[in-house]
């Protein structure tokens, strides 16, 4: 089948909803993808695409014509997993989202081990602040720290991470010594973080002894990312609250300062990897949550929080509901 390349490119453009999000899935540039669904519509004789500046919809052809493609490609896929299954060999591209600081600071360090451990295996991964869609993206599976909202989505849990609050030595002298309580922060010492796309400012919530108390950051600098809250903190900014691994370097080289670490009890955001429901956890979705589960630390708090301010939105009984309908 001459053709097959441009099929493939014309069901992965249906999927997607877009040439460049397929173009990105395939490896490809989008004006080769465009010309193989136009190849593939000048030998069948039928226009398969309404294509608009702003949108793509299938034709009534296109329809059933993507409707019989996506079925075959679905059992081609299903037979290439299942020789890969019967020799347990995680083999082929896999398509994993991280969060950025995460990524960058993690995961990306040690995926030539990873690499190394599987060598039939390849991997192309995005990072992302933002939750994508997986499905739309191509992605076979994405890391998340905190609250899984997406019911769509199946998850395993493979660690967590810890919350800290810390500010540089110098602005803590500044404000006349390290607050005892969070009742010592004032709102415009603490930099904001917020939600990227929404602007929703991130509360910080403490804990101690069964005590909740809660700040609404409401300095002069806020940020989307973490990485820029903590070099703010180091700059004199005021305090920032954070993920650890994100100021670890920071703190150990005594840049910032730790402060009311006696208030995060139970201060740990769970990390999960998921993936959509409809696929099954092939060799290679099973080698990476094994290998991830390897870089986070393994304590299961009791109690995790809803601590906002660390960048994450964390929701300890969804989680809990979406780790027990994972697979064991």
């Amino acid at each position: 089948m001459n053709n097959f390349s441009d099929i493939v490119a014309f069901v992965r453009v249906v999927e997607a909803h877009s040439f460049v999000a397929a173009a990105q899935t395939l490896g490809m540039s989008p004006s080769a993808i465009s010309k193989a669904v136009s190849r593939l519509e000048e030998r069948l004789g039928a226009r398969l695409l309404n294509r608009t500046t702003r949108s793509l919809s299938l034709t009534d052809l296109g329809t059933g014509f993507y409707e019989r493609c996506r079925e075959a490609l679905g059992q081609l896929d299903q037979a290439e997993n299942e020789v890969s299954e019967s020799r347990g060999v995680p083999r082929g591209k896999l398509r994993v989202d991280v969060p950025i600081s995460l990524g960058r600071k993690i995961i990306v360090p040690a995926l030539p081990r990873f690499i190394e451990q599987n060598p039939e295996l390849t991997v192309q991964m995005s990072m992302n602040d933002r939750v994508i869609d997986l499905v739309q993206e191509g992605i076979d599976a994405a890391l998340r720290v905190g609250n899984l909202s997406d019911s769509s989505l199946i998850a395993r849990r493979v660690g967590n991470l810890r919350g800290v609050t810390c500010a540089s030595p110098e602005y803590i002298e500044r404000m006349g010594g390290p607050p005892k309580s969070p009742e010592d922060l004032k709102p415009e010492q603490c930099i904001a973080m917020f939600r990227p796309g929404s602007n929703q400012i991130r509360d910080w919530m403490f804990r101690k002894n069964g005590v909740d108390l809660t700040i609404i950051p409401a300095a002069p600098l806020s940020f989307s990312d973490p990485e820029s809250a903590v070099a703010a903190a180091v700059s004199g900014a005021g305090f920032v609250r954070t993920l650890d691994f994100t100021a670890e370097a920071q703190i150990a080289s005594g840049l910032l300062q730790p402060v009311l670490e006696d208030w995060n009890d139970g201060a740990w955001w769970p990390v999960s990897v998921v993936y959509p429901q409809h696929r099954q956890p092939t060799a290679k979705i099973r080698a990476f949550i094994e290998f991830v589960s390897g870089l986070f630390p393994q304590i299961t708090p009791d109690r995790v929080p809803a601590l906002n301010g660390a960048g994450t939105d964390a929701s300890p009984a969804r989680v809990t509901r979406m780790a027990a309908a994972a697979p064991p």
